[in-house]
């Protein structure tokens, strides 16, 4: 099959930082599906790990990355029960496991979701990575309910990003809370505003900008974009037994300290716990896809694609992850093959 990724890790501006080559074709495992792949979207975890997998060494065997796709069923495992072939999917895909940057790829049916019905395959493509990361960080890891949370402030660090775009959404439409989004470019707070968001302000003097919009502390943050660069706003901002969540990691310590005056909550999110570990909830995945699907396709969200590129080359996957570096892009970016 053919197939798109390095062997070396180098700029993306380097004519071999990405190759396409062929690869054998995977057979499924007893839980896996074998997905022809028909679109993918690109995520910053994307260009990461191209640039640090193979930092002054070179590959045998070329790396293949990627983790957002839709794709159709062509074969099962034996103890496969949840889809069968033919069936239209989407899923995020396992960081331990060849990506689905190639023309197939073998995924465990339990992190794998029914793809939305009334999006095209570039459009359903944008959303499981982030998809799943938002309501995990909203629902499993923070335990946000509209029971007991309805009418609530919380301020999203980074709402333009894949993340953040949906993250307002889930927080807006399934909670009802009010949403502070950071941006600081016109095209970028016009999106924020169109997906849902009450306020916008600019993350350059953040806590300025959320107290003269009226909120000397909000109930709960999300950090998209740099929990030390931000921490010591969020420490400001957070209402005492306020809850901070973030999905960015730290090159350092976090200040954790900060937070005990206060008794505010941290929780971490990684979306590939599930899959990494093969928790006992793991299945979850398949449910929360199933969630989102059903969401998009009744119009309660909406998609957060912005950029398509049309063609499974090398190129397009430079070209989109020159834009995912520049750290200006808006929503999402997916490739159709």
């Amino acid at each position: 099959m053919k197939a798109i990724g390095f062997k070396t890790s180098l700029p993306i501006t380097e004519a071999n930082s990405f190759i396409e080559f062929n690869a054998l074709k995977p057979i499924p495992s007893a839980h896996d599906l074998l997905v022809k792949i028909d679109a993918v979207s690109v995520n910053p975890v994307d260009y990461k790990v191209r640039q640090n997998s193979a930092k002054d060494k070179v590959l045998d065997t070329p790396k293949i990355i990627g983790w957002d796709a839709v794709g159709t069923v062509e074969a099962v495992g034996s103890a496969v029960s949840l889809f069968k072939v033919g069936d239209k999917v989407y899923y995020a895909g396992d960081l331990n496991k060849p990506g689905c940057n190639a023309a197939y790829q073998s995924i465990d049916e339990r992190i794998v979701g029914k793809k939305p019905a009334t999006l095209s395959d570039a459009e359903a493509a944008a959303i499981p990575l982030t998809g799943l990361t938002a309501w995990e960080i909203l629902f499993d890891r923070m335990r946000i309910s509209p029971e007991k949370d309805k009418g609530k402030t919380i301020l999203i660090i980074g709402g333009a990003g894949g993340v953040g775009s949906i993250a307002i959404q889930l927080a807006k439409k399934l909670v009802g809370l009010k949403v502070i989004a950071t941006a600081s470019r016109t095209e970028t707070m016009d999106w924020c505003t169109k997906l849902g968001a009450d306020v916008v302000v600019n993350h350059h003097d953040l806590v300025n900008e959320v107290q003269h919009a009226g909120f000397k502390n909000v109930d709960f943050i999300l950090d998209f974009v740099d929990a030390n660069a931000y921490w010591d706003a969020m420490v400001t901002l957070i209402k005492p037994q306020g809850h901070i969540g973030s999905i960015t990691g730290s090159s350092e310590p976090i200040a954790l300290n900060k937070l005990k005056s206060k008794s505010v909550s941290f929780s971490w999110e990684l979306m590939y716990t599930r899959s990494m570990f093969e928790t006992e909830d793991m299945i979850e995945q398949h449910h929360i896809l199933n969630k989102l699907a059903d969401l998009l396709d009744e119009g309660t969200i909406k998609t957060t694609l912005h950029t398509t590129l049309n063609g499974f080359t090398a190129d397009n996957f430079k070209a989109a992850h020159q834009l995912l570096e520049s750290g200006k892009t808006i929503g999402k970016i997916a490739i159709t093959f």
